[in-house]
């Protein structure tokens, strides 16, 4: 009776361990995300995204996570791969011909929609209940801002509609990282260009929501400009990729729409498309032809909408990257070995207004009513009144101000910024290997115009206008010589030709050029210029000719001395002349 007790006992006590253990194990397994928790009304802080990835990592072995770089927060930026085979290796993805999506999410943490539509997809896609084809390979970055996401408040974007707490749109600098993708100020930057040339993606997809006038449509897509993508692969985005995307989302019910890129009071006459240059993420991936994306859902909207947008229609870019895998990879091979034969590039891209596309817009009435702030007539939408009309945008832009590129680049090892920024984004480039005079094309800067204002950092050059001379100049070993026969050529040229609107000239990396390091006495030099205008009649003349036709001019002893000077041999070499010099045939 005793051992049977004891029995009994003992086998209740091993059943509610058991029942324990399981409950602690389905409860350490549980993978619904803190959105669904809340209802749709919370999304997750850093520690909690990451965390959540290392748990979806830990149950599913087709998962894999890494540390790739550092972060102006400290923390480092972590790179997801989601691969069928559980291959992680993106050389080997390549071979085998998978198609690469990479997502980037929480660029601007305030805008949270991929980062929770993110984590519950791939989550589906491990558990099965949804299907990640064999030929796609998703490459994820769980947060990318991650100092903003750090940086959490109920009050951010006092327009939107939930969640109810999130991050703010700088970074650890105060950054908006969304305008750093050239210039790389920031070391998330520059860990997403080792993430961007480590996965070589097909296509890019950065989620974002947007701001601005009030509609129905919850999201609308930003596609890189296909324009200025050009080539077989802007023609294969504007005339095949997008069209079919929105399809499909019209599919599942969403009606899909151009971004917003509207100035006036409403956008119901349409607009001109947004043209991304390479400071964003879109337009940088232009440059080494990938087709990129920038979902933008609609701030207006129940975060619940949102996300569930975010996650269609990354359903959707899974699904036509997959059935037209073939076709991607031709179209991205075709233009890689276009363009190292390619012989002049576009530094612009104008709107061509006779163009328009129609689209359906649904809107709603807009109107004006006195402000309880200022009494004065303030604009609102009036959701009781939608409306639908077609409208015009204007998504065709026509390349101008060309420049042909040279048999090769020459930077002086001096400058190491550019040079690391170059290195970091994969541009393949030798060094002298002894000194060498080197007859090359040398651009000097005749007239530049700048910001009044700093802008992310920088006061940014415009309307640059340059002289070119043929020169010899001597080189030191160790300087880089950059042959213009690669994949990175559009890369190159945007960032070192000094009109390019993104250029590294125009972001001030340069400018040590524009300022003098030598000069004179004015009360010795005019004693030895007037030597010089004896010695030299063509620069008499010069002179003359200048002082006759700029009365300015003419008033300023000051600005004549100088004058004389800068046709001197005494004239400082280095000032106003464009350290990045073009080697042409």
């Amino acid at each position: 009776m005793i051992i049977n007790h004891l029995n009994r006992t003992w086998r209740s006590f091993a059943l509610a361990a058991l029942f324990a253990a399981f409950s602690q194990h389905t409860k350490a397994q549980d993978l619904t995300t803190k959105y669904e928790r809340s209802g749709a009304r919370e999304t997750v802080t850093y520690a909690e995204c990451i965390d959540y990835w290392k748990t979806l990592v830990r149950r599913f072995p087709q998962l894999h996570i890494r540390e790739i770089g550092a972060t102006d927060a400290g923390f480092p930026l972590h790179l997801v791969t989601l691969s069928p085979d559980r291959d992680f290796d993106y050389a080997s993805l390549h071979r085998k011909n998978r198609r690469i999506i990479l997502i980037n999410n929480g660029i601007h943490p305030g805008e949270p929609d991929g980062i929770d539509a993110t984590m519950m997809l791939v989550r589906d896609l491990c558990l099965g209940k949804k299907k990640l084809p064999a030929n796609v390979t998703l490459a994820i970055i769980p947060i990318y801002n991650i100092g903003g996401a750090l940086n959490r408040s109920e009050f951010f974007r006092v327009d939107q509609n939930g969640p109810d707490a999130f991050g703010s749109r700088g970074n650890a600098q105060n950054l908006d990282l969304n305008r750093d993708f050239i210039k790389a100020d920031s070391r998330n930057a520059r860990t997403f260009h080792q993430i961007y040339h480590l996965t070589d993606p097909d296509v890019f997809v950065d989620n974002h929501v947007s701001n601005g006038a009030d509609y129905q449509h919850v999201m609308t897509l930003l596609a890189t400009q296909h324009g200025k993508l050009g080539g077989v692969m802007g023609a294969y985005l504007h005339d095949t990729f997008e069209p079919a995307l929105y399809k499909m989302m019209a599919e599942k019910g969403y009606d899909l729409l151009p971004y917003v890129n509207h100035f006036g009071p409403t956008p119901d006459s349409g607009w001109t498309a947004f043209a991304d240059g390479p400071r964003y993420s879109s337009g940088y991936t232009t440059l080494f032809h990938t087709f990129g994306f920038v979902p933008e859902t609609h701030m207006l909207k129940p975060y619940k909408q949102r996300v569930e947008a975010t996650y269609a229609l990354m359903e959707c870019f899974i699904r036509f990257t997959s059935e037209n895998s073939n076709k991607i990879k031709a179209l991205r091979d075709a233009t890689r070995a276009s363009v190292k034969t390619q012989e002049s590039f576009p530094l612009s891209w104008q709107p061509d207004v006779s163009r328009p596309q129609l689209y359906t817009f649904k809107g709603y009435e807009a109107g004006y009513k006195p402000s309880e702030v200022s009494g004065l007539p303030r604009l609102y939408y009036d959701r009781n009144k939608p409306y639908e009309k077609q409208i015009r945008i204007f998504n065709h832009f026509e390349p101008d101000n060309f420049v042909t590129k040279p048999e090769a680049y020459i930077i002086p090892q001096g400058w190491w910024t550019v040079i690391e920024l170059l290195q970091n984004n994969k541009v393949q480039m030798k060094r002298l290997t002894r000194d060498t005079i080197i007859t090359v094309e040398v651009y000097t800067i005749k007239d530049i115009k700048t910001v009044a204002q700093p802008y992310e950092k920088h006061y940014m050059h415009h309307g640059v206008t340059t002289e070119t001379s043929q020169q010899k100049i001597a080189f030191r070993k160790g300087d880089y010589l950059i042959p213009m026969n690669q994949a990175a050529n559009r890369f190159v040229v945007e960032t070192l030709e000094p009109k390019g609107a993104d250029s590294y000239f125009a972001w001030n990396f340069f400018d040590a050029i524009l300022g003098k390091k030598e000069g004179y006495s004015t009360y010795v030099f005019e004693d030895t210029a007037g030597e010089f205008l004896r010695q030299n009649p063509e620069v008499r003349k010069a002179l003359e000719t200048r002082r006759a036709s700029d009365s300015s001019f003419a008033k300023s002893g000051g600005d004549q001395l100088n004058f004389v000077y800068r046709q001197s041999p005494w004239n400082e070499p280095g000032f106003m002349r464009y350290p990045v010099f073009r080697i042409v045939k």
